[in-house]
């Protein structure tokens, strides 16, 4: 817990470190002071006061129109109290009224600059009670009393009750012993002394008013904290039914395949005879294999991410997008193209598509490759995947040209194809299920960019952009 004096007339005030991001709560500190959240603006940094833990007064002040309000209080008391009784001619009771006058006027001086320095502050408030009850005991007829109205209002307001009876007490006791003194009209003495003690009383409504406000706040905070909390509770439950289905369905499903796929290696080396139809389909295999296990590595990352939540994920998008960073090599455990650059990886993967397809692929890069966000380096890749399975499934035998852009503010991608001739035969283009480039987009929008993807005058084209 961190204690904060509060401004203009405030107390301490006890809240919770900046880190909790929570309100503060209503209570009291060893000096006794209340909390007034409603009256107080926390910028961001504010220093704390030596040896009191503190924030410094410019961190923490009350609406302007108070301060306003005060000083014109404080300067109207100053104008108009000189021109009643006693006047300049009076005798003693002259020099008396100057005397209070001064000390009000440097008292609340220093109650209002005074707002890091709660001893100070109380003090300030108790002298300026004293001084005040004195002025109106002095001139009970006159604007004095409102030093008076001000004090018992803020003690009310702003102090616990065993402090604020205290000063408002003091304010009475010092206007009734002057004002008998001087001789001061009875009914003068009891009107202002209960205005006194109703100005106090609005203090204390005043006070429990805002502890209410305090309080309401706190409860719709931990309301939201709980909705906060619930919300990700689901969202978490959410991602681990996705990773059981992923294990369940692709993992198993991708093991499944890799061990067909051995065993097809495995009599295809047996078979008797060299010929060059059984080497191509080996190395189709092999080919197959390879990608299998690929798959399985990069589907146990994707499960680990939804399982460790923003760790696992973070690590996943690093390693997929090539280990620390897309350009400068450095590599991480794991992952397809780890410790390549982006051009170097979709340059792999472009002879991988050519190798696996009877389809020419050719790989461009124009302007100078600089360093990347693993976002946003990943996504380039994951489209170029997807652009390249496409073009394969509805555009077989046709030439790809992938062309990775780095203009001055983004990165781009073109992924593009000539349209198969009609009647082509296009024996994968009811594989999948459709959802590809809508995931592209959905990909690109949570890295900042864009995707777009339809025909153009020369066939098919992909386009990514991703600023930055």
């Amino acid at each position: 817990m961190t204690r904060r004096w509060t401004a203009g007339g405030g107390g301490f005030s006890t809240r919770r470190p900046p880190a909790r991001r929570r309100p503060p709560a209503a209570g009291r500190d060893t000096f006794g002071y209340v909390v007034l959240t409603p009256f107080v603006r926390q910028p961001r940094g504010s220093r704390t006061g030596a040896g009191l833990g503190v924030p410094d007064p410019a961190s923490y002040d009350v609406p302007p129109a108070i301060h306003v309000v005060r000083i014109l209080v404080l300067i109207m008391v100053l104008v108009t109290v000189p021109l009643a009784t006693p006047n300049s001619g009076a005798g003693p009771k002259t020099g008396a009224l100057a005397v209070t006058l001064v000390v009000c006027g440097v008292s609340f001086v220093i109650w209002e600059l005074s707002r890091n320095r709660p001893r100070t502050w109380v003090a300030a408030l108790t002298v300026m009670g004293a001084a005040g009850g004195v002025l109106a005991g002095l001139t009970p007829l006159s604007t004095a009393v409102a030093v008076g109205f001000v004090v018992t209002t803020a003690a009310g307001a702003r102090l616990p009750t065993e402090s604020s009876v205290a000063i408002t007490a003091e304010t009475i006791a010092a206007f009734l012993i002057t004002g008998l003194t001087t001789g001061a009209d009875a009914s003068a003495l009891v009107g202002w002394s209960a205005g006194f003690a109703g100005m106090w009383a609005f203090g204390l409504s005043r006070r429990a008013y805002l502890l209410r406000a305090v309080e309401a706040e706190e409860a719709l905070e931990q309301a939201r904290r709980a909705q906060a909390a619930q919300t990700q509770a689901a969202a978490l439950a959410e991602r681990a039914r996705i990773a059981r289905e992923i294990h369940d369905v692709l993992a198993h499903a991708l093991a499944a395949v890799s061990v067909n796929l051995q065993a097809a290696e495995g009599l295809l080396d047996a078979a008797p005879g060299g010929s060059a139809e059984v080497a191509k389909a080996m190395e189709c295999v092999q080919r197959a294999s390879a990608l299998t296990r690929e798959g399985m590595t990069e589907t146990r990352r994707a499960i680990l991410a939804l399982r460790d939540d923003e760790a696992g994920r973070d690590d996943y998008v690093s390693s997929a997008a090539g280990g620390r960073s897309a350009v400068d090599g450095s590599s991480a455990d794991g992952g397809p193209g780890t410790g390549l650059i982006l051009p170097g990886r979709l340059r792999a993967l472009a002879e991988q598509h050519a190798a696996a397809g009877d389809a020419e692929v050719t790989f461009a890069i124009t302007g100078q490759p600089r360093r990347l966000t693993t976002e946003a380096a990943l996504t380039a890749y994951r489209t170029a995947q997807e652009a390249l399975t496409n073009a394969r499934k509805h555009a077989p035998g046709q030439p790809v040209t992938v062309t990775l852009g780095y203009p001055a503010d983004a990165l781009t991608l073109q992924v593009s194809n000539p349209l198969p001739s009609p009647g082509a035969a296009r024996p994968l283009t009811d594989t999948g299920l459709g959802y590809g480039l809508t995931g592209l987009r959905e990909r690109a929008a949570l890295a900042g960019g864009t995707l777009t993807a339809g025909p153009d005058d020369e066939g098919w084209q992909v386009s990514l952009r991703i600023p930055g």
